[in-house]
């Protein structure tokens, strides 16, 4: 019968004990002080939730109206470049223009050219707000 036998090649210079730092292991003393340095760090990142909980609890009015005015911001930046590619359809942007133009004609006609229209459009507006406001 054969018997294996494993060959170890050690290099010159270099310890072969199995003490604490042989083969990458780290020493007690180092790895008691990472201990340290890490136990705050590890308590604190897991109160993170709770002081995030909180902050949302004391700050929920203002957080809301941010929260509305981004959306705002957001909402008419996104109409402005709905628009700005609406207008960059050829004829479009001009046939609207007429379409405001005729409206505009039509609404002096009907309600401000004689002074008794301009006082049934008076009296549509005190009806809406009365229907709005109350009396």
């Amino acid at each position: 019968m054969e018997s294996n036998v494993e060959q170890k090649t050690v290099s010159p210079g270099v310890k072969t004990d199995k003490g604490p730092l042989a083969m990458g292991g780290k020493s007690p003393i180092t790895d008691q002080a990472w201990q340290e340095w890490l136990q705050p760090v590890w308590e604190t990142l897991g109160k993170v939730p709770e002081y995030t909980g909180q902050f949302f609890a004391d700050n929920k009015q203002p957080l809301i109206s941010l929260g509305i005015i981004l959306l705002g911001i957001v909402s008419v930046k996104i109409l402005v470049a709905i628009l700005a590619a609406i207008d960059d359809i050829p004829l479009l942007a001009p046939m609207l223009q007429l379409i405001g133009l005729g409206y505009s004609a039509w609404f002096v006609w009907r309600y401000l050219w004689k002074a008794s229209n301009r006082q049934e459009l008076l009296s549509e507006f005190e009806a809406l707000k009365n229907q709005i406001f109350g009396s």
